[in-house]
């Protein structure tokens, strides 16, 4: 059984980079602070493009790709077949509202299609996502609060991951149709009655 089709791998690689582009023009990447004061040097200090990228790719893409693979992987599990798509055009269209620099910003990280499931395996499918947010946010909280001594552009990366993942937990389990939460819930309800 091949684990991805070249498709798959094609969508990943998108996937990656639209998130991390997307991801370093809403949240930018902080620029060090000097040693001595100067007001103006935030405005004077430009990051490059492929620092931002990169910024945006490390802090961002991990936490929609994990959780994109955690769907496919149980998917896969209880028998399914699961594919892993990456919705370019609403990556273009995002991307689209960057630039013209509009007040107004929806995203989608991403999504997986998979084979029917009896309703116990699709509520584990569906809630495997948000859980593997919950992982990784709970995860960067441990890091942040041992006592091991990182860099500080390590500690903002991490805290920044750590809010995402939080975010990304508590914005798929609201009981929205199309959300993980409402086809948790469904499946749930399908399960009982």
């Amino acid at each position: 059984m091949v684990l991805f089709t070249f498709a798959e791998l094609i969508d990943l690689i998108i996937m990656v980079f639209a998130i991390g582009f997307i991801f370093s023009k809403i949240f930018k990447k902080p620029i060090p602070v000097s040693k001595t004061y100067d007001p103006l040097a935030h405005y004077e200090k430009k990051n490059d493009a492929f620092e931002d990228l990169k910024w945006g790719i490390i802090v961002a893409a991990p936490a929609v790709v994990f959780h994109e693979l955690a769907h496919k992987f149980v998917a896969i599990y209880f028998g399914a077949q699961a594919t892993l798509v990456a919705p370019v055009v609403m990556y273009a269209i995002v991307i689209l509202m960057i630039m013209l620099k509009s007040p107004v910003i929806f995203f989608v990280g991403g999504y997986v299609t998979h084979t029917a499931l009896p309703p116990l395996q699709s509520f584990f499918v569906s809630v495997s996502g948000p859980l593997t947010n919950l992982l990784l946010w709970f995860g960067a909280d441990r890091i942040l609060k041992s006592d091991h001594k990182f860099k500080k552009k390590n500690i903002e990366m991490i805290s920044m991951t750590k809010k995402l993942n939080m975010f990304l937990f508590i914005f798929n389990m609201i009981p929205i149709p199309g959300f993980d939460g409402f086809n948790a819930i469904r499946a749930l309800f399908n399960i009982f009655f």
